[in-house]
């Protein structure tokens, strides 16, 4: 996908876990106490019985709800939605789509972190300083496909920037490969050193250096690519899909929004997403 003359890759995103629509209408149908109203067979039950294990497995499988559509078109009343949760693995976005998705109060979101999954860009600096250059860790790091951007030669500067930004690091801290390199691996660097590729093998190989992110997250750009899950209830997937899936959003989220939309059921679609 191209924008603004650069190409992106999109994100991916599965479904992972939905509640089910038939929450919200037993919530809503206890609002009004009208369990004997519904055309689901599970929620007028409800009316005269506590709901057994069976009861609340058909209940989770309703699929249609006059009354959920009233609320949601008629009157309004989106309250009754937050009873229904979906989450979704999202692969592949950005970290600049993290910033927008901050903005969205009601979610619950787990993300991948750059504190303990740097280790990789770290040993490629480390390999290329002994027994390499700045073409060595540029080359490396284009396969580690860890930008959003696609073309090649934008993200040579990208990732040039990188090792330019380490470099400045390096020359700064007299312990570099203390904050670099875990204790264990110290003895590669002398072991391999002359040899940037096994060096990169064997860091790569040996022990992490735990929590290498906290002296180097400086180093990534909003274009590095983010992994993560993400819960909302519909009610708040309805604001989200609202604001992002429109042409005023930031185009990465927008892409994300879309690809979220494109794997959500209909029966929560159909409440939340106007025809």
């Amino acid at each position: 996908m191209e924008m603004y003359g650069i190409q992106y890759s999109l994100p991916r995103v599965v479904l992972l876990q939905d509640t089910g629509i038939g929450v919200a209408e037993a919530a809503a149908r206890t609002c009004y106490d009208s369990f004997e109203n519904s055309e689901n067979e599970a929620i007028k039950y409800i009316e005269t019985h506590m709901p057994e294990a069976d009861t609340c497995d058909a209940i989770n499988s309703i699929e249609d709800s006059n009354l959920l559509n009233d609320l949601a078109w008629t009157y309004f009343h989106h309250s009754i939605l937050e009873h229904a949760n979906l989450s979704f693995l999202v692969r592949g976005t950005s970290r600049g789509v993290l910033q927008e998705h901050a903005r969205h109060r009601i979610q619950a979101i787990s993300v991948r972190s750059t504190r303990y999954t740097m280790s990789s860009v770290i040993n490629a600096f480390v390999a290329s300083k002994h027994g390499g250059d700045k073409d060595f860790f540029i080359n490396k790091i284009l396969d580690f496909d860890m930008l959003v951007t696609t073309d090649k030669e934008y993200n040579k500067i990208e990732i040039g920037a990188i090792y330019d930004k380490l470099e400045f690091q390096s020359q700064r801290v007299e312990n570099f490969h203390d904050i670099a390199v875990a204790k264990s691996s110290l003895g590669f660097i002398e072991e391999f050193g002359g040899n940037a590729s096994a060096l990169f093998e064997a860091l790569e190989n040996g022990k992490k250096k735990r929590n290498v992110g906290d002296a180097f997250k400086h180093i990534i750009t909003d274009n590095v690519k983010v992994d993560m899950v993400v819960t909302f209830n519909l009610r708040s997937l309805k604001n989200y899909f609202t604001l992002r899936d429109s042409g005023a959003a930031y185009f990465q989220i927008r892409w994300l929004a879309q690809e979220m939309m494109r794997v959500t059921p209909s029966k929560y679609l159909d409440l939340i997403i106007k025809k």
